[in-house]
């Protein structure tokens, strides 16, 4: 744990920039200096993975070097009044528990969690340190919060999707395919939330109102990603959708050559699939927000009392060249729709 604290910490040091931070500085913004707070954080990728690298960066649009710009903007210089500790699971169930622990054992002021299951395994280990939960499927059918409105308890945070985006990725993938017979549906039912059915209920539906048939694809280890993918790909026609899961995002590079190794069009729940090569994504616009609650849960509010937000904007995103490669010809109206189209 010492090499990994240690990496962690030379990895950020291009970011960490507390030239000018004064004393006086951070007083006048509004912080308080009684102690050092400490924001802990919990991410289920490897602290090396590419998507970790990139969530440090000191811009207020990653995940972590947003939230330490934003808190910076808020009177809170890190090393000044308040320490970020970041752990990491490594994608590995019998990790989980461990890296919570070493969280807990800091006496943080507040956790800050990626991922509904990192959310549910933290909220199980205490009730009393303040949680944010970056992003969460079903937080009220997870038993995290009361309500949107009104959370109760130790936790709050942001909403990534809804139950109905399954019907949309499915509707999406269709435009796409408008030839296409099959959709499997890939996931991991120990991490993708209600075990697939969240969103499961809104794709079978969509499925059978156009008459096409909806293959569930549950995998439970990355050894089992390439089959599964080859499964789906058998005639008669297929396409695919990849659900919502941390597990899918952590293995993200084996499912995308696995849909690009058996020529699957596949839809994508987040833009880090279109990073790895993926053919098309709808999501929610990144948009980190972190720093406002943070900052208010440092300055005594009850994370209970925080209401759980939903995103403000979905993105279409498009690979021209991916869809070339798999023999596609997008409509001008699907095209027309999308955010962005890469080639």
């Amino acid at each position: 744990m010492t090499e990994r604290r240690s990496a962690f910490a030379v990895d950020r040091r291009g970011f960490i920039r507390l030239v000018g931070a004064t004393t006086a500085g951070w007083i006048t913004l509004g912080a308080t200096s009684d102690r050092m707070r400490i924001v802990a954080s919990l991410t289920a990728l490897p602290l090396d993975d590419e998507l970790t690298r990139r969530s440090m960066i000191d811009s207020a649009t990653s995940r972590l070097g947003g939230l330490v710009v934003g808190l910076r903007q808020r009177g809170w210089v890190e090393g000044v009044n308040f320490r970020l500790e970041l752990r990491s699971t490594f994608g590995a169930p019998d990790r989980l528990k461990a890296a919570i622990q070493e969280l807990l054992d800091l006496k943080p002021d507040v956790i800050l969690t990626g991922s509904t299951i990192e959310t549910a395994a933290v909220l199980a280990a205490t009730k009393t340190i303040p949680i944010v939960f970056a992003t969460a499927n079903d937080p009220v059918g997870n038993g995290f919060v009361a309500s949107l409105a009104h959370p109760g308890g130790n936790v709050t945070g942001f909403t990534n999707s809804t139950a109905e985006m399954g019907g949309k990725w499915l509707q999406l993938i269709r435009e796409a395919v408008p030839d296409v017979a099959r959709v499997g549906i890939l996931f991991n039912p120990a991490t993708t939330p209600r075990g697939g059915r969240f969103f499961l209920e809104s794709i079978e539906q969509e499925a059978a109102a156009c008459g096409v048939s909806a293959i569930p694809a549950p995998v439970d280890a990355p050894a089992e990603i390439d089959e599964a993918i080859r499964r789906i790909s058998e005639p008669p026609k297929a396409a695919m959708v990849a659900l919502v899961d941390s597990f899918l995002v952590v293995n993200r590079k084996a499912v995308v050559a696995a849909a690009d190794k058996y020529r699957v069009p596949t839809i994508y729940p987040f833009h880090y699939f279109m990073d790895a090569g993926g053919l098309m994504s709808y999501g929610p616009t990144l948009e980190v927000r972190s720093a406002d609650y943070v900052d208010l849960i440092l300055r005594g509010t009850k994370a209970g009392d925080l209401p759980v937000q939903s995103p403000r904007k979905y993105e279409l995103l498009i690979n021209r060249t991916v869809a070339r490669t798999l023999g596609l010809t997008l409509p001008f109206t699907l095209l027309a729709r999308a955010d962005e189209i890469r080639e």
